[in-house]
């Protein structure tokens, strides 16, 4: 790896394109170097993840409406979209538009998490919808979504854009412009204008994931992978781009992150070197903010030394800056404490989570966050007696350069009434690589089993499974089948209407 210092550079200074991040990340995504064989696996697990994911979400009220927009943009040939047939096709910025939201709804894919935060797996609905439309094999797929991958992750550990309250998508957008580049064998030149493009049009303020939180946190990694299809469609007609878009004199960074004086470090892979940045990323095995996952476990280990919830006073506890900040009561949000909060706020309040964690023993994704289960008594006293504090200790793992060093746990104290205190911590969850019991293949596919019980057919389960597993081998005809299918009469808005504008 090599890192690149990135700063502004006023218009008098002239800064050589071939110096610019964009196009340094542009070369980097040009560069036809061979996938490894756990890259690939990984990448296969990935789509298995997002699959089930987005099938447990499919009726969901954005999901729906997602998909009733895709319906009204139909294309012979086209991308398909969840849930629906395999003889339908969508033009592949509105199926990456509802494939997306459907990923991201109930917030249960993977993760990376370091300057700033990020899902990469967002880049598979618009990569994968234009593989479709465009013809690729599924070699072209894995060569474009380990470079979506690579460039996500790069940017999440150089630049921090949650301390300037801009929304992760702005890493996103032109990650998944390039790995289209890439997929699609398009030169250096046309990459470089669509990551500057996707850049330019994706930066949004935090407040999409503060306060009263609503279902636009779904719909913006999904609004970002149709911004990046039409940022690569453009620089392919031959359109430019504001340029240089992060170092120049009125850019993103002069005036939307640190400033004119703000300098950043990015690490990319030099020529030749393999893309691997999808190892350093975990999935979720609870539908729950990342920074949740050890603690759910946590709680699950920690209610077995308590008889009674009723006598805890207090419940604190000591974790990293962000998590204090991001999901806890440093966050200064009063929602995240209300029983009558969205779904989308309670599963960024640990305070919620950790005090129906330990009550239940268990997590679902959809009964955990119930108006019923919010409102319950006792679940909302032991919930205001749940407080967290930032610990350096905490801090300093959360940034550790280290993947196999890096955690996003905490420490909790309990202490009861008669003044006794149960105390205990977890670095990282289970299913996190360097956790107790990390998800391979086998785990993967369960998770997509159980998800899809009751809602997809056994048969439909196998059909994809088998096909998914299979990808680097799959021809343009076979990845068009890359989807998977409800019965109609089980689908929320099967049908194109006439609700909205088009």
């Amino acid at each position: 790896m090599k890192n690149h210092t990135v700063r502004v550079y006023p218009s008098k200074e002239h800064l050589p394109k071939e110096e610019q991040l964009a196009w340094k990340m542009a070369e980097m995504a040009t560069d036809d170097v061979a996938i490894d064989a756990e890259v690939k696996d990984m990448i296969i697990n990935r789509i298995i993840d997002n699959a089930a994911v987005a099938m447990a979400a499919i009726n969901r009220g954005p999901v729906a409406n997602a998909r009733s927009m895709a319906l009204c943009h139909p294309v012979k040939g086209g991308a398909r979209v969840f849930g629906l047939s395999n003889d339908q096709g969508f033009s592949p910025e509105w199926a990456a538009w509802a494939n997306g939201t459907a990923v991201r709804e109930l917030d249960m894919h993977d993760t990376y998490l370091a300057a700033d935060y990020s899902h990469p797996g967002d880049n598979i609905p618009p990569v994968l919808a234009v593989a479709q439309k465009k013809g690729c094999s599924g070699k072209d797929l894995l060569r474009g979504l380990a470079t979506g991958y690579e460039i996500q992750v790069n940017l999440v550990k150089g630049i921090c854009l949650h301390k300037h309250k801009k929304d992760h998508i702005a890493h996103l957008c032109p990650a998944s412009a390039a790995g289209i580049g890439t997929m699609l064998n398009l030169e250096t030149e046309k990459v470089y204008q669509a990551i500057q493009q996707a850049v330019h049009v994706s930066f949004s303020t935090r407040q999409s994931r503060k306060g009263q939180i609503s279902s636009w946190k779904a719909y913006a990694p999904a609004h970002s992978g149709k911004l990046a299809v039409e940022a690569a469609d453009r620089t392919m007609r031959g359109e430019g781009a504001p340029s240089p878009i992060y170092e120049g004199e009125d850019s993103v960074i002069s005036y939307m992150l640190d400033g004119k004086d703000g300098s950043y470090v990015v690490p990319l892979p030099e020529k030749g070197e393999a893309k691997k940045a999808i190892l350093e990323t975990y999935t979720k095995e609870h539908s729950a903010e990342y920074q949740s996952q050890a603690l759910i476990d946590l709680a699950f280990d920690m209610r077995k030394k308590i008889d009674d919830f009723s006598k805890i006073k207090d419940i604190v506890i000591h974790t990293s800056h962000h998590t204090h900040y991001v999901i806890g009561t440093g966050a200064g949000d009063p929602q995240k404490m209300d029983p009558k909060a969205s779904r989308e706020t309670l599963d960024h309040s640990i305070m919620y989570i950790f005090a129906v964690a330990l009550e239940d023993g268990k997590w679902h994704h959809v009964d955990s966050y119930t108006p019923e289960r919010a409102g319950r008594a006792e679940t909302v006293s032991l919930w205001h007696k749940i407080s967290t504090v930032e610990d350096p200790k905490w801090t300093e793992m959360y940034h550790d350069p280290n993947p196999d060093k890096k955690a996003f746990g905490a420490k909790i104290v309990i202490t009861m009434e008669d003044g006794s205190q149960i105390i205990d911590e977890m670095e990282r969850a289970n299913a996190h690589p360097a956790g107790a019991r990390p998800f391979k293949r086998p785990e993967y596919v369960n998770k997509f089993r159980v998800l899809t019980d009751g809602i997809v057919t056994a048969e439909e389960q196998e059909r994809f499974l088998s096909l998914v597993e299979n990808l680097e081998n799959l021809t343009a005809e076979e990845l068009m089948q890359l989807n998977v299918q409800l019965d109609p009469a089980k689908l929320k808005n099967a049908e194109r209407d006439e609700r909205g504008i088009f």
